[in-house]
């Protein structure tokens, strides 16, 4: 494939994070780098007759320490989170949008995804309308569940004017919001994009939903070790909450800001299975694709990606999926890098998933340090590469890779790789 048409240089110039072992970026790579758990007993409603009682939640998170209270009441949880970790990602890119001109409003976009949106307050308001009736529905209702008004108001908070939507694409959808970006960016029309991904499924529906599937984790004894990736008695994956969010310039208007740069986005790719609703293809053939397609488009060789965060679901066919589809790609030196997958601290977190998985490699890049895959027991013979289980390794890392796969068959990838001038 040939690389994209000549187009600006696109860096990271901040990050935002809550996640359910963190509730900031850097407290959720310090979480990451002592391999915690966050999985727990479900604490958002009763789970007791669910055939799966725990996911990874938020730890201490009120939205009224953030938002005006009002506000956060009327907002379901996923527009909480995405308002946070935004807010995070521009005081960590010193982006003060009460300081920024007109003009200079008019260049800043939002792209900002979720899998499923407002699914708690699409839930109490199902159970109204059949206890009460039409009349007692919430005008809030409808512009407060839909998927694009996390974007919606995260513009509305800072007044950006730049180009402003949603992407889904279930989880992958962050990973798609930030390529989104880099794309816009890249090709002039932006010069800054917030970008990530938000999820609040810990709900009855949720939850329920998932495990009518038969998609979750059931080790309700050992809620902590549940999320296993690659390990031989892996059951399903854990549900995760919370969101990621990306402040991406291109390289000129982070220099004219003299603005910290964590790393430079050079790829994205993206494919479709073209298979099967909900599992993967056996082989592993369109996240083969977005992978390909991603160093392609970076310039950049098989063999100096140095780590890869892998989707890494922690569901039997998943894993091996992906796995065949590395080997492929990268062939021996799919064994030389380090790989991991940080679903097994966090657990899934869907439609955010992406997100806080991009930084955790902007972190590797950053820190030279790989994160784990922790939980790690019985060998599978066929996850046989070098996925650094339990403890977090130490190395340098020049080029990350992080890949996120949805439902429907959606595959995307991202290259994140060193800054140099």
């Amino acid at each position: 494939m040939d690389p994209f048409p000549p187009g600006r240089r696109v860096v990271v110039t901040g990050l935002g994070a809550l996640t359910p072992i963190g509730l900031s970026a850097e407290t959720f790579w310090e979480g990451m780098m002592r391999g915690e758990s966050g999985a727990a007993p479900i604490t958002h409603f009763d789970p007791e007759p669910f055939a799966t009682t725990f996911a990874c939640e938020l730890k201490g998170f009120d939205a009224g320490d953030y938002l005006d209270r009002k506000e956060a009441r009327r907002l379901d949880a996923f527009s909480q989170y995405a308002l946070v970790a935004s807010d995070q990602a521009l005081a960590d890119a010193g982006i003060d949008s009460a300081s920024l001109s007109e003009q200079e409003k008019q260049r800043i976009g939002v792209v900002f995804g979720s899998g499923i949106g407002g699914m708690k307050l699409f839930q109490d308001q199902v159970i109204e309308f059949h206890e009460n009736g039409p009349r007692r529905l919430s005008p809030f209702f409808v512009p407060y569940m839909i998927l694009d008004i996390a974007p919606g108001l995260i513009s509305m908070r800072h007044g950006f004017q730049g180009p402003n939507y949603a992407t889904v694409s279930a989880c992958a959808t962050s990973n798609n919001a930030i390529g989104d970006a880099f794309m816009l960016i890249r090709n002039g029309m932006a010069n800054t994009v917030v970008c990530g991904g938000t999820e609040a499924p810990v709900t009855k529906i949720g939850v329920g939903g998932f495990a009518a599937m038969r998609a979750l984790s059931t080790r309700n004894d050992e809620p902590a070790t549940a999320s296993r990736p690659f390990d031989a008695t892996r059951d399903g994956f854990v549900m995760g909450e919370g969101a990621g969010a990306l402040v991406l310039e291109s390289l000129e208007r982070a220099r004219e800001r003299g603005a910290e740069i964590y790393a430079e986005l050079t790829g994205f790719g993206m494919s479709a299975d073209a298979y099967h609703i909900s599992a993967p293809h056996p082989e592993g053939a369109g996240a083969r694709l977005a992978m390909q397609m991603a160093l392609d488009t970076s310039g950049i060789k098989a063999e100096d990606v140095d780590y890869l965060n892998m989707h890494g679901t922690s569901t039997p066919l998943g894993d091996v999926a992906e796995t065949e589809a590395i080997k492929k790609v990268f062939g021996a030196h799919a064994y030389e890098m380090n790989l991991s997958s940080t679903k097994s601290m966090t657990g899934h977190l869907l439609g955010a998933a992406g997100a806080i998985e991009a930084i955790a490699s902007i972190y590797a890049v950053k820190h030279g340090r790989i994160p784990p895959t922790i939980n790690f027991e019985t060998p599978d013979e066929q996850c046989d590469l070098n996925y650094t289980f339990n403890e977090p390794v130490e190395r340098e890392v020049n080029v990350a890779v992080s890949n996120a796969f949805g439902f429907g068959g959606h595959n995307t990838t991202l290259v994140f790789k060193k800054f140099e001038e």
